[in-house]
């Protein structure tokens, strides 16, 4: 497995070769956006973030999205970006991007392969958080997102977002410039 990321082209084709539908290609762009302006963000504040993993990461997220819409998308983006030879920064990203993480039990209950679901790296997180600040392909505020998941995700869930809104935020300084 090479660690050497693809270009924002190749990620941008892998996801059309996979068969994303445009709606979900427009949603990982706007992502990225999102995510790069992030981690600009961390970066001027002294944090090292690699840029160029998390533009890529956030281009490939949701790549699984080709072939399930559920929960189980960051499992199968997993698979199909180790068969396409992806880095593990990489495939790691996608399939710790949902939620706020996904805990052991959770992954068990789910019935996924034994492994970490929760962000860890500062890439990983800053493109799950990016991810629930966009709609489709609009941002929207973390309340907005939190109020929907309220609905299918339990308390623990819900507060593992919160939390990861929290950290970014102390990184970044202030959240508004993120509106």
């Amino acid at each position: 497995m090479s660690e050497r990321l693809p270009s924002r082209e190749q990620a941008l084709q892998f996801l059309l070769e996979a068969g994303c539908e445009p709606n979900v290609v427009r949603h990982a762009e706007v992502v990225a956006s999102l995510a790069v302006e992030i981690a600009q963000i961390c970066s001027k504040r002294g944090f090292r973030v690699n840029l160029a993993l998390v533009e890529t990461g956030a281009l490939l997220h949701d790549i699984g999205r080709s072939k399930t819409h559920s929960v189980h998308h960051a499992i199968v983006g997993a698979e199909i970006a180790k068969s396409l030879g992806l880095p593990e920064s990489v495939i790691s990203i996608i399939k710790r991007h949902v939620g706020g993480g996904i805990t052991v039990k959770e992954a068990r209950k789910l019935g996924w392969p034994k492994d970490v679901y929760m962000p860890k790296t500062l890439e990983e997180k800053i493109v799950s958080y990016a991810d629930k600040l966009i709609e489709g392909s609009k941002r929207v505020p973390i309340e907005k997102t939190i109020e929907e998941l309220s609905q299918e995700l339990p308390r623990p869930a819900i507060q593992r977002i919160w939390k990861l809104h929290e950290e970014i935020v102390s990184l970044i300084g202030d959240s508004r410039c993120l509106a």
